[in-house]
């Protein structure tokens, strides 16, 4: 396994390699989850395997953030842990340095024109979809005191 704890990666060698192969790298990053929130660590590992048309990227990821508890209102730091899963495309051409151009999904994720993966995006947006619909600060929270 590789070593780099970032959350961008070059994939150019991956791109020219066949269909199947895989690269296994450690994440240790930190990054905005939550907009007007301060940033936050994540970390956790990724591996890349090459498709025929790119790129899948899978992970498992473990992060912390702030919310109010849905029942005392007081602010806690909430540790989450999910997966993600998600396939980049490359926009150049890897053999000829040819634009191919991104793909006709705007909401697909891109290998930009150095043959740079960034996870970064996944990792948030993943990470927003682990937060619990009712957060609680601890389990039996008996809510506001009066």
């Amino acid at each position: 396994m590789n070593e780099p704890r970032i959350m961008q990666f070059q994939v150019a060698q991956l791109l020219k390699d066949p269909v199947g192969a895989t690269r296994d790298y450690l994440v240790d990053e930190v990054i905005n989850i939550l907009e007007g929130s301060p940033p936050g660590r994540v970390w956790g590992r990724v591996d890349f395997l090459r498709t025929s048309r790119g790129v899948l990227a899978r992970g498992r990821l473990n992060t912390r953030v702030e919310l109010a508890c849905s029942r005392c209102l007081e602010s806690f730091q909430c540790e989450l842990e999910y997966g993600f899963e998600e396939e980049y495309f490359p926009v150049l051409d890897i053999y000829h340095d040819e634009y191919i151009g991104k793909p006709e999904d705007n909401d697909s994720f891109i290998i930009d024109e150095n043959h740079i993966l960034d996870i970064t995006e996944a990792a948030r947006q993943y990470a927003i979809l682990a937060i619990p619909m009712k957060p609680l600060c601890r389990p039996g929270c008996e809510g506001i005191k009066l």
